[in-house]
């Protein structure tokens, strides 16, 4: 009896197996559709990796309470009345005084007090108070901040405190789980989890300096200057600002890397300052028609568009034209990453730039220096219409470019080339983004250096052929490929 119902068992198990039970083992035998089951690691799927992070982190975030002083005269008369005798009660005016208190978040750094935040956080502060995890209360006082980055570095006076560990922030992928902390709306301890949604966000216009990674991770005010970690509980970032349009949270939230503010820490803490490299060349990221222009198959690296005289790269060897492709093995994807490498390179540093010129690959070396005191930008006056020579090239009008028109536009009168004083609306010009004011200094590579060159050049252009143009607009120069339709 016993053998028959073994024999029966193994007879249903086998026509079990033949008729398609072993699929469920080989998903790729499967016929579609079909569900593919993840295996959520035991611990986050319980939760418990993420508690036993914020246990660990919580300790090391503190709330940072700042005011300052504001003042303004205020007319005696003002408060009954609107002074209708101009400024003739203007001896009388007394002076009106009231504190303005903000709240952010900061992270500890090391045992021995120094907090890492914020540069908006703390800026033009009279005062700060730091609290602990533990209640305690501090005042803290502004060891050195960057603008350029929003980072700055405070200190109180305390020992033996819980400190945060850094992490690689070059090692993030997007998808990773990641936790803010800081103190939302002014409610401390606050944890919140979300995921990398992007890395490298740039010309958000928080700071000058932007590799912001972009997270879903709520944050809020309040948060500004508490850490970003992953889920080692390592510091991948500082939470630094939020997209809006309600002034809370939607979804989308910046951080500044933890290697862009580690950098900048330390030469706060060094130098009492930050300290950029500069290579001396104006960029812009390489476009699908300028890829084919410049001999490039992919869209990656820089076009330089200009060398500054004297500088690393001129004394590099680079040219106008050039693209750098890497720096020291790493990729140059578009014009923020080379900004931000050179940056942060240390002075008297040898670069090696993997360049394309004509489409074929060189290698040059520059030898970083510091970046000079910068120059204020000027804005574009547009200059007069009344011109009497004029070209027309696909929906754009030209004249010579004079050294009364340099002097409006405050440019050089060593520059050359013809001025552009007209776009037709919706022309290809306007298309290709040409402006009214823009000074045309080459096409196809080719030197125009007055309204002669300008129709030399563009009398062998043909409809549906595309050029390339290099403009100066108000000392930024750059390339434009045109089509002419």
């Amino acid at each position: 009896m016993r053998k028959t119902v073994l024999i029966v068992i193994i007879a249903l198990l086998f026509g079990y197996l033949i008729g398609g039970g072993l699929d469920r083992f080989n998903p790729e035998e499967r016929t579609p559709p079909y569900t593919y089951v993840f295996q959520t690691p035991s611990g986050v799927k319980e939760g418990a990796a993420f508690s036993d992070i914020a246990r660990v982190i919580t300790p090391t975030v503190v709330n940072i309470s700042t005011s300052k002083i504001i003042q303004r005269k205020v007319s005696p008369f003002s408060q009954f009345f609107d002074n209708p005798f101009g400024d003739i009660f203007e001896p009388f005016e007394i002076p009106r005084k009231w504190k303005e208190q903000s709240l952010g978040s900061g992270v500890i750094i090391s045992d021995d007090g120094y907090i890492i935040t914020n540069y908006h956080v703390v800026e033009k502060a009279d005062e700060i108070q730091v609290t602990l995890f533990d209640k305690r209360v501090y005042s803290g006082k502004i060891i050195g901040s960057d603008p350029k980055t929003d980072i700055a570095v405070i200190k109180i006076s305390a020992g033996n405190l819980p400190a945060i560990q850094w992490g690689d922030a070059d090692k993030l992928q997007v998808g990773e789980f990641v936790l803010a902390f800081g103190s939302s709306f002014g409610l401390s301890n606050t944890v919140t989890l979300g995921i990398v949604s992007a890395l490298g966000r740039a010309n958000v216009g928080i700071a000058e300096y932007e590799d912001f990674i972009q997270t879903d991770a709520a944050i809020n005010p309040g948060n500004s200057g508490g850490p970003l970690v992953n889920i080692k509980g390592e510091l991948i970032g500082i939470n630094t600002a939020i997209f809006s349009r309600t002034g809370g949270y939607q979804g989308i939230g910046f951080a500044v890397p933890s290697n862009m503010a580690r950098s900048v820490m330390k030469q706060l803490l060094k130098e009492g300052k930050v300290i950029r490299g500069w290579l001396g060349v104006t960029i812009q990221d390489v476009s699908q028609g300028l890829a084919k222009e410049f001999g490039l198959s992919e869209l990656t690296g820089v076009l330089v568009t200009d060398v500054s005289p004297g500088s690393p790269a001129e004394e590099a060897g680079m040219k106008r034209g050039d693209v750098i492709l890497e720096i020291d093995g790493r990729e140059v994807s578009n014009v923020v990453s080379l900004r931000n490498m050179v940056a942060q390179s240390v002075i008297g540093s040898r670069l090696k730039l993997k360049t394309s010129r004509d489409g074929k690959e060189i290698i040059l070396y520059a030898v970083i220096v510091e970046l000079p005191q910068e120059i204020a930008e000027v804005v574009l006056e547009e200059p007069e219409d009344e011109v009497r020579e004029e070209n027309e090239l696909a929906g754009f009008r030209v004249m010579e470019f004079t050294s009364e028109i340099a002097k409006q536009l405050r440019l050089s009168r060593k520059e050359i080339g013809v001025i552009v004083v007209g776009v037709v609306p919706g022309s290809a010009a306007d298309e290709a983004g040409i402006k009214k004011g823009d000074v045309i200094q080459e096409i196809n590579k080719q030197k125009v250096t007055d309204l002669k060159d300008f129709n030399r050049i563009v009398s062998h252009v043909r409809d549906g052929e595309t050029f390339l143009i290099f403009i100066n607009r108000s000392g930024k120069k750059f390339y434009v490929p045109f089509k002419i339709y």
